[in-house]
């Protein structure tokens, strides 16, 4: 379906272009995750006429699609054979497609206990930053052998290439959904989440704000029933339940809709103790993610991130001057300039999207 899409010759006469004239190119799909990283910049390239999944085998739970594909079609037709993306990813607003999803590499709550984007992608078909059309991986997790260049793409905000096809793995939707809520405030939240990761229960999720720890379990019944009759709580009904996580994934909750200070999100191992921090938090991935609402500098921010293990990356902020991603030591950095030029020798692709350098 890709090598005969008419859409396909535009985006190499764009990369061209872009190189004779050492301009930039702008990527974009749904433009729902700009805010996301550095700041656009340089010639819009819409990437949204490449749409429409390739191939769907719900028997051997891969779909490959092209990466204008809308999100929303990709959940749809799977939803339709009883399939989800066990990730999650973060929708935002309509009109998020595929390629920003894993150009993005963002997941949502279940990402702790099912993976993440990069976990989920099979293979790719790409444009480098030459017009060339390159495929890596394949369509079944044999087929991901040597340097897997297809999962590299995960996360990389498109500074390495033009992502024009995608295979991703699919699962099951799980037969049974319970959420339980708890009473507890932060430390006691975040006891009871560390022990749950040690017991084989059937949690799918776990997350805390405001002095309620929300559990999501998923599985078959009996696993369920079994576990919410020994962990106790206050089960939410299924509609209730499906907003409040649906808020959590698509950061439609008020937490993060609120007027004020810049959002931070602080990745740390799960069992790391609270941060401490001016502003509010919201702990997700069963204590993994510490989003935080914070006037704190950035410089103090990074600072209690790395004194627990972990770092931090300001997510939505109004100051667009300001380097989301913590700053890469020297020999990461010397990795992904190596990277960019390999792929991108010209610099032409969403330069300074993940890092100012690249």
């Amino acid at each position: 379906m890709l090598a005969t899409h008419a859409y396909l010759q535009h985006l190499i006469d764009a990369i061209a272009s872009a190189r004779a004239r050492r301009e930039p190119l702008q990527l974009r799909g749904g433009g729902t995750k700009e805010f996301y990283g550095g700041l656009p910049r340089g010639t819009l390239l819409d990437l949204r006429p490449l749409s429409g999944i390739s191939s769907y085998e719900p028997t051997e739970l891969v779909i490959t699609a092209l990466a204008g594909t809308p999100l929303a079609t990709i959940e749809d037709e799977l939803a339709s054979r009883g399939q989800y993306l066990a990730f999650e990813p973060p929708r935002y607003a309509p009109g998020g497609t595929l390629g920003g999803m894993v150009a993005a590499g963002l997941s949502g709550p279940s990402r702790a206990r099912l993976g993440c984007v990069r976990d989920y992608v099979l293979g790719a078909t790409i444009l480098n930053g030459r017009g060339e059309l390159l495929s890596f991986g394949g369509q079944v997790m044999k087929n991901v052998a040597g340097y897997d260049v297809s999962r590299l793409m995960a996360g990389a905000l498109g500074v390495l290439g033009v992502l024009c096809e995608v295979s991703l793995k699919v699962v099951p939707m799980p037969p049974v959904v319970r959420t339980l809520v708890f009473s507890h405030d932060e430390a006691a939240a975040l006891g009871a989440l560390a022990a749950l990761n040690r017991q084989p229960l059937p949690v799918h999720a776990g997350a805390w704000f405001d002095g309620n720890l929300h559990l999501r379990l998923a599985g078959s019944e009996p696993a369920v029933a079994s576990a919410c009759e020994r962990l106790g709580g206050y089960a939410l009904d299924a509609a209730a339940a499906a907003s409040w996580w649906d808020a959590l994934r698509d950061q439609t909750h008020p937490f993060f809709t609120a007027p004020g200070h810049d959002l931070w999100r602080v990745s740390v191992p799960p069992t790391a103790p609270p941060i401490t921090l001016p502003g509010t938090q919201f702990i997700d991935w069963g204590g993994g993610l510490r989003w935080w609402r914070t006037p704190a500098a950035a410089a103090m921010v990074r600072e209690r991130a790395a004194a627990i293990g972990g770092h931090a990356t300001c997510f939505r902020t109004r100051d667009a001057a300001r380097d989301a991603f913590t700053p890469l030591a020297d020999p990461l950095r010397r990795l992904h300039r190596e990277l960019k030029l390999a792929f991108d020798p010209d610099g032409v692709l969403n330069p300074g999207r993940l890092y100012p350098e690249l």
